[in-house]
């Protein structure tokens, strides 16, 4: 039983430090906030910590597998004004608005995923690129910020439920527990960390390597989707923001790292990088109540980020052999 728990906590360490970390800082956040523990001040920081939690969920699924997909934060984007055109009108044209979003996240994933695998060209380069192309859909539908969204909607979309619980947090629970959860337990999922830790054994051992690999990007673009139309319910509009994409794009890969998931592959889960992306979310929170300058955001951003990179890669330090890491 011990060894269990041992095998557990070892297995979970990145995750546990993440979570603890964001409980520390909230806590302290909510502590000097002018109104406190108020549902005002939990449905904001959800919103926004939901916000970042999916775009960093859609970077977590290609790191697996020892990729990386810079095309995530202009997914996000061109969802948004995408949404700002089509989920408006009656209740059912913008659930059929919100269907034509998701599959639009699904076509780019897929579009990356068919460049990665069947193009062979380095996942970096290759959705550079295609993130180029995508914020250039997001520039031509909307020029200029402006377009709507179905208020009942966005309301729904940004309130909470009871009162009590702020529905972004019940929609990122929701994705894990129907896409990340059956996808960690599918063969694919399987798949991913085995290409992550050695695509060259993956391959010798009959791994599905190219299906899984283009999952992996598929599945990206859908949550960058679902990113997209968050954000247009938080802002009742659609903006071609090219700054505002390359920001969640860093922010992605740190939120990934910050929450225990190697970007050499093969470890780590969604389940971390929303804790990151909270922790992340709560230092600009904090910077707030303590009446700092908000410049300072990027030095601490980088701070945590240059912790965990060195604390994920004290390990590779420690080993012999490059076998050992698999153990």
């Amino acid at each position: 039983m011990r060894r269990d728990w041992s095998y557990w906590l070892s297995s979970n360490r990145g995750p546990l430090i993440a979570a603890a970390l964001f409980v520390a800082m909230f806590t302290l956040f909510v502590s000097q906030h002018p109104a406190g523990f108020s549902l005002n001040v939990i449905n904001t920081a959800a919103n926004k910590g939901a916000l970042l939690a999916f775009v960093a969920i859609a970077q977590t699924i290609p790191v697996l597998t020892s990729g990386l997909d810079l095309s995530v934060g202009m997914v996000f984007v061109m969802a948004n004004c995408l949404a700002s055109t089509l989920v408006v009108g009656t209740p059912v044209q913008a659930a059929l608005g919100v269907l034509v979003v998701l599959a639009s996240g699904l076509l780019c994933g897929a579009l990356n995923g068919l460049i990665v695998v069947f193009g062979r060209l380095q996942p970096i380069i290759a959705t550079l690129a295609t993130g180029a192309i995508y914020y250039g859909v997001a520039l031509w539908l909307r020029p200029a910020p402006g377009g709507a969204v179905n208020e009942g909607l966005a309301d729904f979309m940004t309130g909470s439920l009871g009162g009590a619980v702020p529905f972004s947090i019940v929609l990122l629970v929701g994705a894990v527990l129907f896409i990340w959860i059956p996808y960690r337990r599918s063969v694919l999922g399987r798949a991913a960390y085995a290409i992550g830790s050695s695509e060259q054994a993956a391959y010798m051992s009959g791994v599905p390597v190219a299906r899984a690999k283009f999952l992996a990007y598929v599945l990206a673009g859908l949550f960058a989707a679902i990113a997209g139309l968050l954000l247009t319910g938080l802002t009742y509009s659609g903006e071609a923001n090219a700054l505002l994409g390359g920001s969640y794009t860093l922010s992605s890969i740190a939120a990934v790292v910050v929450g225990g998931t190697s970007l050499y592959g093969g470890s780590g889960g969604a389940i971390g990088t929303i804790f990151g992306a909270f922790v992340l979310r709560t230092i600009g929170d904090l910077l707030f109540v303590f009446d700092l300058d908000p410049l300072w955001q990027p030095l601490f951003l980088g701070i945590v980020l240059l912790i965990s990179v060195s604390l994920g890669s004290f390990r590779l330090l420690r080993v012999k052999k490059r076998v050992d890491l698999y153990r």
